[in-house]
C-alpha cells in the first residue's frame, strides 16, 4: 500500500514474508537511484562541503545526485559533476554500486571515479544546494574518515572503492 508519493520519493507499507516464514509489515522508501563521483586530479581529489538540512550541519561529501527519469547512471555522473563542482571529466571509471541503507530503502548509488578534469561553463547547482568545492590531498582522506571529518556513508564507500 502506497503511503506517500511525491517528486522522486515513494513510501510503501508492505507485507513481507521473512526467510523463516513469518509475515511482517514493513515500510519501504523508494527514492530512485543516485550516483556519487570522486573527482581526482593528480594526488588530489575534490569533495564538496554541503549543508544538509536533515542533520542541520555542513558535511564533506563526494559530488552526488539523483538519476533523472530515462537517464543512465553515467549520464547522471557527468551532469552532477558539472552541476556541483563546475568541472567536467574526460573519463568516468565505474566502481560498482552500493545499497546505502538497505534496512528501509531500495536505493542504489552507482559509484564513479572521475579523471581528466577541466573547468566547465555550464556550472549551476540546484537552487536548494549550499555547496563549497574543496580540494583535498587524496592521502588525507583516510585520516578524515578516521577522525570523523568525513561521515557520509556513500563518500566513505566511494573512497574505499577508488583508492584501495
Amino acid at each position: 500500500m502506497e503511503i506517500y508519493s511525491g517528486g522522486r520519493l515513494t513510501v510503501e507499507m508492505k507485507e513481507v514474508t521473512l526467510p523463516n516464514g513469518e509475515k511482517k509489515e514493513r515500510v519501504v522508501i523508494r527514492p530512485g537511484g543516485a550516483v556519487a563521483i570522486l573527482p581526482l586530479e593528480g594526488d588530489d581529489c575534490y569533495l564538496i562541503r554541503q549543508y544538509r538540512f536533515a542533520v542541520d550541519e555542513y558535511i564533506f561529501e563526494a559530488p552526488a545526485g539523483t538519476i533523472d527519469e530515462g537517464e543512465k547512471p553515467h549520464e547522471t555522473a557527468y551532469r552532477e559533476l558539472i552541476e556541483e563542482t563546475g568541472m567536467k571529466a574526460e573519463t568516468f571509471v565505474p566502481k560498482g554500486w552500493i545499497y546505502p541503507s538497505p534496512g528501509y530503502t531500495d536505493e542504489r548509488i552507482w559509484l564513479y571515479r572521475a579523471e581528466g578534469l577541466s573547468p566547465c561553463s555550464d556550472y549551476g547547482m540546484d537552487d536548494d544546494e549550499v555547496i563549497e568545492v574543496v580540494r583535498v590531498p587524496a592521502r588525507d582522506l583516510g585520516a578524515m574518515i578516521a577522525d570523523g571529518r568525513i561521515v557520509d556513508a556513500k563518500t566513505i564507500c566511494l573512497i574505499c572503492r577508488c583508492l584501495q
